[in-house]
């Protein structure tokens, strides 16, 4: 511990310059004769930190003692507070992490840190939606992954019942706003046997869930301890893909007025489970062909059909006569 609080001494005295043993003792949270011993240290040590005597007196970091600490580069401390300060807003602990940071570097990228995080604004919520804010469980889950704890909690998948969970959790993802868990069932979870991408007995078992789908979130006394070979990057993308695949299990073929294609693929593609290709060849009327898919042919026509008007669907033909059905429907109800 003591050789983590020297450094942090040089790192004050770094920014600073010259401090008193009072200052540096409120700096680090530590007694005025704590302070004092190891500024003597240093000093014993051959590090350039002297004694300043009199009025405005204290310690002093000088000459070549003056360097980057830290280990930053000019374009390295930049880059963090590019990325990091505009969200450290969300965070009281974010803003304190960032005041340190910013307190251990040299006054030359000082400067240069504070208005790259200035420079870029956060905001999540659009013209007119109120901004997105993390669920309330997301800060117990990112306790628990770090902390190691298995979690409790009860889930709810779309149409159904809550069902009581016990989860190994191994990482968050942050979705453009929506909040993922991924985790393992606990030795002796309940619920029905999970969902999940294909591979070794770990990770088959391992599946995503949605954090705003969760309730009564509870980190539980009992720990574990993470694969090995666990990454979090590839376990998203290989969830991710098992899901688009789930989604993806109905398609048809659609020749769409080519006036209109390109808001049809947008209304389809702001969809994440439905996946828009170009066909091969455009047709000679001029009507653009597309292959669509969904999770099933019920909510392929519930998607077509109000684009009865400007689409075809060619095949399967099933879909077709589904289809009329639906204007017979609509014809009966609205003569």
């Amino acid at each position: 511990m003591r050789a983590d609080r020297l450094v942090a001494t040089l790192l004050v005295m770094q920014a600073r310059g010259r401090v008193t043993a009072r200052q540096l003792a409120e700096e680090l949270e530590i007694s005025v004769a704590t302070a004092r011993r190891d500024l003597e240290a240093l000093s014993a040590a051959g590090i350039p930190v002297y004694p300043q005597p009199g009025r405005g007196g204290g310690w002093q970091l000088l000459g070549e003692g003056r360097t980057d600490l830290s280990g930053f580069t000019a374009a390295e401390a930049r880059a963090l507070f590019l990325l990091f300060g505009p969200r450290a807003g969300e965070s009281e602990a974010a803003r304190s992490a960032l005041r340190k940071v910013l307190r251990a570097l040299p006054a030359t990228f000082r400067a240069e840190a504070e208005a790259a995080a200035e420079s870029i604004v956060v905001d999540s919520g659009g013209w007119d939606a109120p901004a997105n804010r993390p669920p309330a469980a997301v800060a117990a889950l990112q306790a628990a992954v770090l902390e190691r704890r298995v979690v409790g909690f009860e889930y709810t998948r779309w149409g159904g019942e809550p069902t009581a969970r016990r989860v190994r959790p191994l990482g968050l993802i942050d979705t453009r706003g929506t909040w993922y868990l991924i985790g393992e069932p606990a030795a002796d979870a309940p619920g029905p046997s999970p969902r999940a991408a294909t591979g070794s007995s770990a990770a088959g078992q391992r599946r995503s869930y949605r954090v705003d789908r969760m309730a009564d979130v509870e980190a539980l006394a009992d720990r574990f301890e993470p694969p090995a070979d666990f990454d979090l990057d590839a376990a998203w993308a290989e969830l991710r893909d098992a899901a688009r695949s789930a989604r993806s299990r109905a398609e048809a073929v659609v020749l769409v007025d080519a006036g209109v294609a390109a808001e049809f693929r947008g209304w389809l593609g702001a969809e994440p489970a439905t996946s828009v290709e170009p066909a091969d060849a455009a047709e000679p009327d001029g009507r653009v062909r597309l292959r669509v898919t969904a999770p099933s042919e019920t909510v392929l026509v519930r998607r077509l059909a109000g684009w009865a008007s400007a689409c075809e669907v060619v095949e399967p033909e099933r879909l077709r006569v589904a289809l009329a059905g639906v204007g017979a429907a609509l014809t009966a109800r609205y003569p």
